[in-house]
């Protein structure tokens, strides 16, 4: 670490120290393009969500599918920052964008053997990042360099390969699928397995300080595997790995995993972004396969009046059912959040000839009381272009020694350009407690583009995200 009171200075010492410095590296990450083998290899944690009674009847069809979502960073606009002051009288001032700055105040003194009353962390605006980014290292990287310089404050600001290396991710997930189908087009029993690192790491969590510097210290901190929140804070790795449809038979169990050689922590929705991909899609390649329409065959499966009364609004806002031109495809997603939050059903129209285009996300939302629609509606089309990032460009890339996507062309995100027209319609359950909007268009949405483009393009592809190289190697692999 370099401090000066020059930042021109301390940026070309910085520079020297670069690339004059050697590390000791090793072969610690896994292989990017074998993900699944990573996170089924164990050892696990078993996360058990239901599991009824085993299905009886005769089975008429069989599908199974396997589905799964890569690393992705949170990817901020502005890069972590943070500032500390040791003081004369040996208490400690820290700046900081934390989302949890208690927390941090009780990490900060773990690691340097503190009472936590002799250190004041101060919220700071910084920019969004909904989860776990790097925030809290870059405030106790200022709290390290600062011991240097008792009683001058220090500024620490993460440059943009610091923030899309050294950030926790939210974490890569697959899934395996099953489900059978009787004479009648009606699913009869329905079988789920997900397989994650955890979704928080916070510090504090499980005991552990969880700031990055901490585990780079002379006498080091290690790492706990990430937790994941309990079930009745909607779980990490499981949540939405329940259906919301009607199935008789169900077993769903989440599998998280507890050695961990990526760092992972919470991001926006959890583990419910690819629960709900890969449901959903599931869902549609179930439809398809007993010639089902996809709305009509979910409004099969629901009794819940509310959930029916959503995806009747998106089919009608959206023009469901009428014809769409060559190169463009419709899809459905749809889910509870947490499965007793907001009900959120996204009809994505994509354009899907040199490049995947989402052109229009069509989105109907019952978030309980609406108490403010305004705000109800940015948290949807802020969430859903989000999403659309993450489905169609977003993946972490890295070699077996570190993170190889660090600027904004190897990890690219969704520019203005390419963001699609999004039309909001809100429900108003106004006898019914608010319930919040700000994750349920994450899940819905990435499925409901996925379902575009297999009906765009007459092919499924079950890996996020949907590139151009990732459908041309569905098409290939459909034709092998």
């Amino acid at each position: 670490g370099v401090v000066g009171a020059d930042e021109a200075q301390a940026t070309l010492a910085v520079e020297i120290l670069r690339v004059s410095s050697t590390w000791d590296e090793r072969d610690t990450l896994p292989d990017e393009d074998d993900l699944d083998t990573y996170l089924r290899a164990g050892p696990h944690e078993p996360v058990p969500v239901v599991e009824d009674a085993p299905a009886t009847q005769q089975r008429d069809r069989v599908l199974r599918a396997t589905y799964s979502r890569p690393f992705i960073a949170h990817a901020s606009m502005a890069p972590s920052c943070g500032i500390a002051w040791w003081q004369a009288d040996g208490r400690l001032a820290v700046w900081s964008h934390s989302q949890g700055i208690h927390n941090l105040r009780n990490a900060i003194a773990q690691v340097l053997d503190l009472e936590p009353e002799s250190v004041t962390v101060e919220h700071a605006e910084g920019a969004g990042c909904y989860g776990h980014n790097g925030a809290d290292d870059a405030a106790f990287d200022a709290v390290l360099l600062a011991q240097a310089v008792p009683g001058r404050p220090v500024q620490v600001q993460w440059s943009r390969s610091d923030e899309l290396s050294w950030s926790p991710f939210g974490s890569a997930m697959t899934a395996d699928v099953e489900a059978t189908v009787d004479k009648q087009g009606r699913i009869t029993s329905w079988t789920y397995d997900v397989w994650s690192q955890g979704h928080t790491a916070r510090p504090g969590y499980a005991g552990n300080p969880g700031l990055l510097a901490a585990t780079h210290l002379e006498t080091p901190w290690t790492y706990s595997a990430p937790t994941d929140p309990p079930a009745a804070r909607g779980g990490g790795t499981t949540r939405n790995a329940l259906p919301i449809y009607e199935i008789p038979h169900r077993r769903v169990t989440g599998h998280r995993l507890i050695e961990t050689s990526v760092r992972s922590s919470a991001l926006r929705a959890l583990g419910a972004h690819m629960n709900v991909f890969a449901i959903e899609s599931f869902i549609d390649e179930l439809a398809q396969m007993v010639g089902q329409d996809p709305i009509a065959f979910r409004l099969a499966h629901l009794r819940d009046e509310r959930a029916r009364r959503v995806l009747e609004s998106v089919a009608e806002a959206s023009g469901w059912g009428q014809d769409t031109p060559d190169g463009l495809g419709r899809g459905i997603g749809f889910a509870r959040y947490k499965g007793r939050g907001a009900y959120c059903a996204v009809v994505a129209e994509v354009e899907a000839e040199h490049d995947i285009r989402v052109r229009r996300l069509t989105i109907a939302i019952d978030v309980g009381r609406v108490v403010n629609p305004d705000g109800v509606r940015n948290q949807i089309e802020g969430g859903a272009t989000q999403a659309t990032s993450w489905t169609v460009k977003e993946r972490v890339r890295f070699d077996r020694r570190r993170v190889t996507s660090n600027d904004w062309e190897s990890y690219p995100i969704l520019r203005f350009s390419e963001a699609p027209q999004i039309d909001v319609e809100i429900l108003s359950s106004p006898d019914l407690p608010s319930v919040g909007a700000g994750e349920a268009a994450q899940g819905p949405t990435s499925a409901a583009i996925a379902n575009a483009v297999a009906d765009a393009i007459g092919v499924r592809v079950r890996q996020l995200p949907l590139t151009a190289d990732a459908v041309v190697a569905a098409i290939e692999s459909e034709h092998q």
